[in-house]
């Protein structure tokens, strides 16, 4: 049985105040009565997620945490005293973040992105906005060319600091930023460079034409259908223009739209991009 985690256990018996529920060698574990539906029955699988409760006991719940250990996630403060921070994580007793793990103090209200985990000496779930020391770079298990999930830190000025994979440190150049980026955005990207110092640089876009122009036509063709046909867009716009309306680089605009027109697809004026009437029927080539 994990704390902190979801756990697969066997319904064992009723009590008044819920079911039982055992794990493989017979630890038992409380599930109250109001976590129980018409699906929980005596001997049958229930999954929960296992906490402690006000009482340092441990406790089961159908809920869903925004995380489990070992996980980072953008939460927002509901009170602050003199123990800590108290935030919402999806569960009725809210998450303590004491003040010897904030990374700077916290304020009711605002929202931070945090990690779960264990304390060795409470035997507690506790959060932390203190992240580096859960950051791996000694052994780093993804290579270039990797998809990965990403968990936007916060900014600085160089670009965009990631968590990649919930496990590393990872920078999104900000020259390599082509859409609206928020402090706690969950987003997926491509490891660009694994560097010398256990950091990865992260790109939104991956390399090569089928990973971007491809979709990046489509996605131009969609906009100039939402748009009756037209988009005031030309190789001429400006990078921020590009970014504004289709959330790319000019770069891949570019390409994107020279592709389109070689097929016939569009028409490329001084004012801006056409759609050809009969370019839906050439979309099923991209």
């Amino acid at each position: 049985m994990e704390l902190g985690k979801f756990n697969t256990l066997t319904i064992t018996r009723r009590s008044d105040n819920g079911f039982y529920l055992a794990d493989e060698e017979g630890a038992e574990v409380l599930l109250p009565n109001k976590y129980i539906s018409d699906n929980h029955r005596i001997k049958k699988e229930a999954k929960v997620f296992i906490y402690k409760d006000s009482e340092d006991r441990f406790v089961a719940t159908t809920l869903e945490p925004y995380l489990i250990v070992g996980e980072f996630a953008y939460l927002e403060v509901n009170e602050t005293n003199e123990v800590g921070a108290f935030l919402d994580w999806g569960l009725e007793k809210d998450l303590l973040v004491p003040f010897n793990e904030q990374h700077q103090k916290m304020v009711a209200g605002n929202w931070y992105v945090i990690y779960l985990y264990v304390d060795d000496k409470t035997e507690r779930l506790v959060g932390t906005s203190k992240l580096d020391k859960y950051l791996e770079t000694e052994t780093i298990d993804v290579k270039e060319g990797d998809k990965v999930n990403l968990v936007v830190r916060n900014f600085s000025d160089l670009g965009a600091n990631v968590i990649v994979q919930d496990k590393y440190k990872g920078l999104i150049y900000k020259e390599k930023i082509f859409k609206r980026l928020q402090e706690g955005d969950f987003l997926e990207g491509f490891v660009k460079t694994v560097r010398d110092d256990g950091k990865l640089d992260i790109v939104l876009e991956q390399e090569g034409f089928h990973h971007i122009i491809e979709p990046v036509s489509a996605k131009i063709l969609e906009a100039l259908k939402e748009s009756n046909g037209f988009l005031d867009l030309t190789d001429k716009s400006t990078p921020e223009e590009i970014k504004s309306e289709l959330e790319i680089s000019k770069k891949v605009f570019k390409k994107a739209i020279g592709w389109l027109y070689k097929h016939k697809l569009i028409i490329i004026k001084e004012d801006g991009i056409y759609l050809i009437i009969e370019a839906e029927k050439g979309e099923e080539n991209i």
